[in-house]
């Protein structure tokens, strides 16, 4: 279902992997997008921004590249949507699988009979569970590390 702010209409998601947190909104019309707290900026169909940014100045290579467009190439809507992404937290890589899982989410509720089923087969809607050890007490500051045991 489409959400309305400001005339604005958008379809948002939320992905999460590791510490990485994404939000992502789906514009359909060409106006004015403002992101929260920050001045308004102008974003075409086709083009994705990552926190103002273009996307290619945080994933430049041609891999990353293939990963962020996956879903929307699985859907065909490469160049339907002006997408403006917020992450926050983790590394590269945690970011560019957060988007791509938020960019899922966005993307099913759009038409949700006709992309859920695409989108879940190639797992892109579930969020990976996996998540970085905590640290122990008594372990010098690593998960698994065990303290050093006397020579003699």
């Amino acid at each position: 279902m489409p959400r309305k702010t400001k005339n604005i209409q958008f379809y948002e998601g939320v992905g999460r992997r590791k510490e990485a947190v994404a939000r992502v909104r789906l514009y359909i019309a060409n106006k004015n997008i403002a992101a929260p707290g920050k001045a308004s900026f102008k974003i075409k169909a086709g083009e994705i921004y990552v926190n103002q940014k273009p996307i290619e100045q945080l994933f430049p290579s041609d891999a990353q590249k293939v990963r962020y467009l996956t879903p929307l190439k699985l859907t065909n809507n490469d160049g339907r949507f002006a997408i403006s992404i917020v992450v926050k937290g983790g590394g590269r890589i945690g970011q560019l699988e957060a988007i791509m899982h938020g960019m899922s989410r966005a993307l099913q509720l759009v038409d949700r009979d006709m992309y859920r089923p695409i989108l879940k087969k190639q797992g892109l809607l579930m969020r990976d569970p996996r998540t970085r050890e905590r640290r122990k007490v008594g372990t010098g500051g690593k998960a698994r590390r065990e303290k050093q045991s006397p020579k003699r």
